[in-house]
């Protein structure tokens, strides 16, 4: 009797620690990803590189594990990958990445805060999420949208003075943020918004194309295999005559390319889609703040982000 309940505790708690693991993943992420555009990588041939890293490495396991169990491709699931490979893996990242260009690491991890609003609030609209104004537990997602969503507004329009951290006191570390203006920093919020909002529809529809086809690692390596595409046809059209943006050696840029496409393409759209049939497409999201505390530490630590007060 005690091993039954143990064993049905450890399945409730499975989403959260996937979830958390995700977060310190998707920080080590940001901050390496951030350390490659600072040193010229263009955030184009980034996206193509990462995620051909995660079709390449991901594909042998979803042929092995799944192929007795994933379903026959139709041209209806077909056009719902290539949808979720554009949504995320092309716009999304590339929006993201050249917001945290004009701003910094740690600005757009805040800014994804506003992540689990939107996607509870398309959810609430394509009926993934029901809500009753009556119950708490209702009342209390609608004050979360709310709270984050003023979160946001005040992350960008408020730059109070500067927070001085002892380990970051003479340093000259690179600020995007204080160092192009108000301007860039409020152009920075708004391509990170658009990209949130691809994001959430990434995860509405994956949860919606895991109905149809339940198979994870297969819909994961098909994901990372279409945008890795689509994110070097995009590439070459946007740097087109520019080869100097595909050299690659071994050095930050590589490891970013690589562990972005390991952790935070193939592990965590896999990890996602699990979670996502399990408890849902707004607690997939939930997590995200997490991340910004891990980044604003590291940010300033490794990058010599300066934090300011009202940020």
């Amino acid at each position: 009797m005690v091993g039954i309940v143990t064993d049905q505790k450890l399945r409730k708690l499975k989403p959260f620690v996937a979830m958390i693991f995700l977060q310190f993943g998707t920080a080590g992420n940001a901050l390496i990803a951030k350390a490659a555009l600072n040193q010229g990588m263009s955030h184009y041939s980034f996206v193509a590189y990462r995620y051909a890293v995660a079709a390449i490495l991901f594909s042998p396991f979803a042929y092995v594990f799944e192929r007795k169990v994933r379903p026959g491709m139709t041209v209806s699931i077909f056009i719902k990958i290539v949808l979720l490979s554009l949504l995320e893996p092309v716009i999304d990242q590339n929006l993201y990445y050249l917001g945290m260009k004009y701003t910094t690491a740690t600005f757009a991890a805040a800014m994804c805060n506003v992540l689990p609003a939107i996607t509870f609030l398309l959810a609430w609209i394509f009926k993934f999420e029901k809500v009753s104004i009556r119950k708490l537990h209702s009342q209390a997602k609608i004050l979360g949208t709310i709270v984050t969503v003023g979160g946001a507004m005040i992350l960008t329009v408020v730059k109070g003075p500067a927070i001085e951290m002892f380990w970051a006191k003479g340093g000259t570390g690179h600020n995007a943020a204080s160092s192009s203006g108000h301007s860039e920093l409020v152009k920075g919020a708004l391509l990170i918004i658009v990209g949130l909002f691809c994001w959430s529809f990434f995860v509405i529809l994956q949860a919606h194309t895991l109905k149809s086809f339940p198979a994870e690692l297969s819909l994961t390596s098909l994901i990372c295999l279409m945008g890795s595409l689509e994110g070097a046809a995009v590439a070459l059209v946007a740097e087109r005559g520019n080869t100097a943006i595909w050299a690659i050696g071994f050095d930050i840029k590589l490891l970013a390319a690589v562990y972005s496409g390991i952790l935070n393409s193939g592990v965590a759209y896999y990890v996602q889609a699990v979670v996502i049939k399990d408890r849902g497409p707004v607690f997939s999201t939930s997590f995200n703040p997490l991340s910004l505390i891990i980044i604003t530490i590291l940010g300033s630590v490794m990058l010599g982000e300066q934090l300011h007060v009202g940020g």
